[in-house]
Order: structure tokens, then sequence, then C-alpha cells
């Protein structure tokens, strides 16, 4: 039987449900979800493997218009994936109409050498004639591969998406293991595990000025337990206070959350240490954004 494979970069604005997507695709959680824009950050792969086949797919950062250098990093990271991939999957909202952003990606694709599938999310939140207006519109700005209308929070049609995926393959290598699911190694996983739950609990600025390093992770032998310890960056001290919580309420809940997901991930025991740590203006430092995992490098 021939095996076949190819890699695949989800592109669109922030928060239109790229993570939702694969992580439904995937079955399990490797990219973290939020309803706070340009969550995901760095690129993620999810790798997608059957008998007859392997899909790896790139989730992408949010484009956007950026105003840091934190920003700047993430859409030249999303757009650098034009270069490394056999399809686009271009996602859009069924319940926004088409945007600036929107016209300013389809620019990019137009000038991209690769197949793009348009994939309107989110039907479950609109009415058929809606989602046929929406689609409508996006055939007008340029020539689509497939359109695919999909819901990924509810799973509608997702496994139709798969099917036109791996229909469209090449004849190729298997280029990783069976068992692998991502390129990331566990303390990246664990690091944005932690973000995702102060971006679930905070508000206002302070989703966007935090990051989270992982100082240190091992087994501890008397305990049995992963024992980690980890850092959660922030631009202000008054940010620092927030996330600190009355009496240490908050960062307790923080990893309280974080804790029940590491161990889900890990199949592990875990016990969790959390700090946090003021380091101002690091999204506009190239040097915090590297030493944070916002490397240059990545494209």
């Amino acid at each position: 039987m021939t095996f076949k494979s190819g890699f695949v970069a989800i592109l669109g604005r922030p928060n239109v449900g790229k993570s939702t997507f694969l992580n439904h695709v995937m079955g399990q959680k490797i990219a973290i979800m939020s309803d706070k824009a340009q969550t995901t950050r760095n690129k993620i792969m999810g790798i997608y493997t059957t008998d007859k086949e392997q899909i790896v797919f790139i989730d992408t950062p949010g484009i956007h218009k950026p105003k840091t250098a934190l920003g700047d990093f993430m859409v030249e990271s999303a757009y650098s994936t034009l270069r490394e991939v056999d399809t686009v999957l271009f996602m859009v909202p069924a319940d926004e109409a088409r945007g600036k952003g929107d016209d300013m990606i389809i620019e990019r694709l137009k000038a991209a050498k690769v197949p793009v599938i348009l994939v309107v999310n989110k039907i479950d939140k609109v009415h058929p004639d809606q989602l046929l207006s929406q689609i409508d519109d996006f055939r007008n700005q340029m020539d689509f591969k497939e359109i695919v209308p999909i819901s990924a929070l509810q799973g509608n049609n997702v496994s139709r998406l798969v099917d036109i995926l791996s229909e469209n393959l090449d004849e190729g290598f298997q280029y990783f293991p069976s068992d692998q699911i991502t390129d990331h190694p566990e303390r990246f996983l664990v690091s944005e595990m932690v973000r995702e739950k102060v971006l679930h609990l905070t508000r206002e600025e302070i989703p966007h000025s935090v990051a989270v390093v992982v100082d240190s992770m091992k087994r501890d032998e008397e305990t049995d337990k992963v024992h980690i310890r980890a850092t959660i960056m922030v631009e202000r001290d008054s940010q620092k206070g927030i996330i600190i919580g009355k009496g240490g309420a908050m960062l307790k809940k923080i990893g309280t959350m974080a804790r029940h997901d590491i161990e889900l991930m890990l199949g592990d025991k875990v016990f969790l240490e959390t700090w946090v740590k003021v380091k101002k203006n690091w999204r506009d430092k190239k040097l915090d954004l590297a030493d944070f995992g916002y490397n240059e490098k990545e494209y």
C-alpha cells in the first residue's frame, strides 16, 4: 500500500478557531485555547498519523497588525510557513464579515505557490443563508482549491476536511514515529498550559504581557512526582500583584488548574511551583524574547 504524507499550515486572523481545530483532529490538547486574541504565539505542530498517511499540521499565530517586537515575531512566524508546506488552510469565522485583516492575508496567499483551502469555521453560530453569502464573498476574492465549512468546536465536517487533505497528499515518507503527536518538548507544553490558565483567569492587558518559563522539570524519586518550577513573567509590578492575588489566591488557582492539565498530558503526578517576576517591556526586547522562547531562528 502506498504511504502518503504532507505538511499543512493553518492560517487566519486571531481567534478564528485554528487551535480548536487542531486539537479536535489530534483528539487531545496540544495547542492552548482561550477567547483572548493572539493566544498562540509559536508555531505548533500536530502530527496526524494513520496506517496510510501522515499529515503534519502547523498551527500558526493569528495574523494581526503588530504593535510590539513580539507581534512582529508572531506574524512573520505565521507567514514563514508558506515556504514550508504543501497545502494551506485559510480559516475564517462564519459569524464575522471579511475584513482588512482577511484581505491582507489573501494578498499573501495569492503570491504563495501552494494550494489554498478556505475553511469557514463556526458554522454552528450562523444561519445557512448567512453562511452561503460568506462563502460567495470569499470565493470572489481568490481561486481556492476547495471551500469547506466546519465547526471545529462541535466537530461538524472536520473529518471531511481531513479526508480532502488526505486525497490530495502525494506519496511520501513517514517523517515522524507513529506515536509522536507534536515536535515540541514537554517543557514547552507545560509552559503553555500555565500560560493558558493565566489567559482564562485574568483580563485586559495581563494576558498579552505574560510569558512563562519552565526553570526545571525532574522526577523526585522520594515522592515519585514530577517536580516542576515555572516562572510567570510580567511587564509591570501592578501585573505581578494581580497574578499573585490577595494572599496568593490567584497564583494558587493558576497552579491548581495548570497542574491538572499537566498531569493529564504527562500521565504522572505533578508537584508544580510557580513564581512571578517582573521584566520591564520584555515584549520589545529581542534578548528577552529569545530567552522566553520567541526566537527569530524559528522562521
